[in-house]
């Protein structure tokens, strides 16, 4: 801002400017003085830099604004949990699966997964065929991000949900 602009040349631009296009640096800081005003550098990587006549204070507020407007509009994915023994039964499984399909309506991912306990490591295919089972019924609801993966005693699975059109 004014002094510390290191460019000899800038493109002036601003409401309060009635002619905006390239000045030397001195004159782009009369300009802003005789309005009781500074001289803000917008764009330093420009040919020649673009500086925009502005209260800073005002600028700062105005930047700081849009920051949060954009954080606010940012999209936050929440990850919905759903856990399965290798033997779960098929009344279990379906009343998981209603939970999932739930969670996939509402815009959430489900990361679903198989905990094995003890020697029900030996029952990995049982898992992994209970993982893809589950997929294929969420199919209308959710694709498959990540295939079933065997993580220490956990086999996981990650579903996104489907774009609404």
């Amino acid at each position: 801002m004014n002094e510390r602009i290191r460019s000899h040349q800038v493109r002036v631009v601003g409401e309060n400017v009635e002619n905006q296009g390239v000045y030397s640096l001195k004159e782009a800081l009369a300009m802003a003085e005789g309005l009781g005003l500074d001289l803000v550098e917008i764009s330093p990587n420009a040919d020649p830099p673009v500086c925009k006549i502005t209260d800073y204070q005002k600028f700062l507020y105005q930047q700081k604004k849009k920051q949060k407007e954009m954080k606010a509009k940012a999209v936050k994915v929440v990850v919905k949990e759903i856990r399965f023994g290798p033997q779960t039964d098929e009344h279990d499984f379906q009343f998981k699966l209603r939970h999932a399909e739930k969670f996939l309506g509402e815009g959430a991912k489900v990361k679903a997964y198989v905990f094995f306990k003890g020697r029900s490591i030996l029952f990995k295919e049982q898992g992994e065929i209970l993982l893809l089972k589950f997929a294929t019924a969420l199919e209308d609801y959710g694709k498959v991000e990540q295939l079933p993966q065997l993580e220490g005693k956990r086999m996981t699975m990650f579903i996104s949900p489907k774009k609404k059109k």
